[in-house]
């Protein structure tokens, strides 16, 4: 059971200026008057640890960070999303185990409909709006209501509700929009009234739009090749429930103490709800509570939560037993917050309090893996094993590697080293001497995986890509789609609304071919295209006179980071369409 704590703080300015000596190698690096930087708020049993501000609030106007400086916490929104489903179910205004049409009465009426619950513990298989505006629009602007369009034109699912785990911002948006009805009053004004107000939150606010002003708000940075910066932008004015809230550390700093002996907001089943972790459908039991991660850290318990936006991020931490609170907001400093709050962790609680560490893998012990590629077919789910400094990493999609975890034959990445779920590879064959494996078992967010090696040396795009060339439709992103090629360049573009977003592909074999965005840096977009074809009879020749693949290219499958089995169907040329010939 949670501890409890003091549900206000103190400051012991000796006990600050000693934290802050120890752990000043963490923050030197933003520690700086020419950049942007960070706020840091570290308490333990109700006492003031560290509490400052590094580095620019606004690099535009000169203005530094401080305590008192608002940014925005992004995903780190999420679980007070739920606390006001949870608040509303007590009113019975609404049962977070009921379907999502029960309140959305315009679900699409052939596809599965996930629960609330489902919702909150991205076990829902809704497809994250994040990746397939980006697609559609890349930057643009998007009006009033397009991100719900967006989700109820979807013709499927990523999955079946309660098969697996996928994060999901397209689910809390959907959440939103639940919570707003249910209540009959404006999202935003339920976390105020309900949320904020109750708990003297007052420096913390729900902001559907990045261009609002809001007094204190920190600027949000992005930085550029040049060592310059732009200033952060999400492209929606409704931004919700999935990460839209602004706060402050000293609100966050109260939150989390309340969060451990919750008594102002919340019955004790609410709060219940709220920590109960995922279970899925074949009883897989996930990190993955109602918006919050709750899991062992080198033996202790941890519960927190990361956030991440247009040009900054966030992690908030508890250690309930210690009843130790970490809270990092970074407005554009080059620091990962997830590796920051551990390293404190290991800092306060050290070997007395905390388990041995798993040692990450060593590169020379794995060695056949490095610069491999594995596709898992059912799900499009890619990773490559990279060596980064001497240790294993994973790196998946288009995101930063992470160095992985050797638990002998189990190599894993775990949930304190990513924001979901983390995967897990078993890898006997390859220690037992028999270099990289075609195939690869593994398990992530619950779903058994095998993760097949795609060839070491892929072909040319100018020999396999032509049979691509063509349009095409993607009704699920409301695009138009064209791929050309040029010799050994190959590009895919998709027309919703204007501009156009530009894709380049890469054949990693004749029927996969692999996807990035290279004029979008703002987002890490990547995806993978599966080719399917006409059913051919067998032995059919391919189109270089040998065996290879056959049959006319009927349309594309797209798989990208949390959108999967995108249709793109192809738009036969003018004369087939007719019925002619050449």
């Amino acid at each position: 059971m949670i501890k409890s704590a003091a549900s206000s703080l103190t400051s012991a300015l000796p006990v600050e200026e000693e934290l802050e000596d120890a752990l000043r190698a963490l923050f030197e690096s933003v520690d700086r008057h020419d950049a942007p930087g960070m706020v840091v708020g570290v308490a333990q049993r109700g006492l003031l640890l560290l509490r400052r501000g590094y580095g620019l609030a606004s690099v535009a106007l000169g203005v530094p960070n401080t305590p008192a400086t608002r940014m925005r916490i992004g995903s780190t929104s999420k679980h007070f999303t739920c606390l006001a489903a949870l608040l509303l179910a007590e009113e019975g205004r609404l049962e977070i185990d009921a379907s999502v049409g029960h309140y959305l009465p315009e679900w699409p009426e052939k596809v599965q409909q996930p629960t609330l619950r489902q919702l909150m513990t991205h076990t829902a298989g809704v497809r994250c709006y994040l990746d397939l505006f980006p697609l559609a629009s890349g930057m643009a602007m998007q009006p009033e209501g397009a991100v719900i369009q967006a989700l109820l034109r979807q013709s499927a699912l990523n999955f079946a509700p309660g098969s697996e785990f996928l994060y999901s911002n397209g689910g809390y948006q959907l959440l939103s929009e639940v919570i707003a009805r249910a209540a009959g009053m404006p999202f935003e004004q339920v976390l105020q009234t309900r949320i904020f107000t109750p708990l003297g939150m007052g420096h913390t606010a729900s902001m559907p739009d990045d261009g609002a002003l809001l007094p204190g708000l920190a600027d949000l940075h992005v930085p550029q090749p040049d060592g310059s910066y732009r200033r952060g932008f999400f492209p929606i004015r409704d931004f919700r429930g999935e990460g839209a809230m602004v706060s402050t550390v000293d609100d966050l700093l109260k939150w989390l103490a309340h969060l451990r002996s919750p008594s102002l907001v919340g019955s004790a089943q609410s709060w219940r709800d709220m920590l109960q972790t995922a279970r899925l459908d074949n009883g897989e039991s996930l990190p993955y509570a109602l918006g919050l991660m709750r899991h062992a850290y080198r033996g202790v318990e941890v519960i927190h939560h990361a956030g991440g936006v247009v040009g900054g991020s966030c992690q908030m931490l508890t250690v309930p037993a210690h009843e130790l609170d970490i809270v990092l907001l970074l407005n554009g400093a080059p620091l990962n917050p997830m590796e920051l709050a551990w390293r404190i962790v290991d800092h306060l609680l050290g070997t007395q309090h905390l388990g041995a560490v798993v040692p990450r893998a060593d590169v020379a012990r794995f060695r056949p893996l490095v610069g491999v590629r594995y596709r898992d077919p059912a799900s499009g789910y890619v990773i490559e094993f990279v060596d980064l400094e001497g240790r294993l990493a994973l790196k998946s999609w288009n995101l930063m590697p992470v160095a992985m975890h050797d638990h002998g034959a189990v190599l894993r990445v775990g949930a304190e080293d990513m924001p979901e779920s983390g995967i897990e590879i078993a890898v006997a064959d390859l220690l037992a001497g028999k270099g990289a494996p075609t195939v690869l078992p593994a398990v992530r967010g619950g779903r058994p995986l095998q993760l097949q090696r795609l060839p070491a040396d892929s072909p040319t795009n100018a020999s396999v890509g032509a049979a691509l060339v063509g349009n095409y439709i993607a009704t699920d992103l409301a695009a138009e789609v064209s791929i050309t090629l040029k010799g050994e360049s190959m590009e895919m573009t998709l027309q919703a609304r204007a501009p156009a977003v530009r894709c380049v592909l890469q054949a990693w074999s004749p029927e996969v071919f692999g996807l990035s965005a290279p004029e979008l840096p703002e987002v890490p977009l990547s995806g993978v295209i599966s080719v399917q074809r006409e059913a051919v009879p067998s032995g059919t020749l391919g189109n270089q006179g040998n065996e290879g693949p056959v049959g006319a290219v009927t349309g594309l499958y797209l798989d990208t980071f949390r959108s999967r089995r995108l249709w793109l169907e192809r738009v036969p040329p003018p004369s087939a369409a007719a019925g002619g010939g050449p």
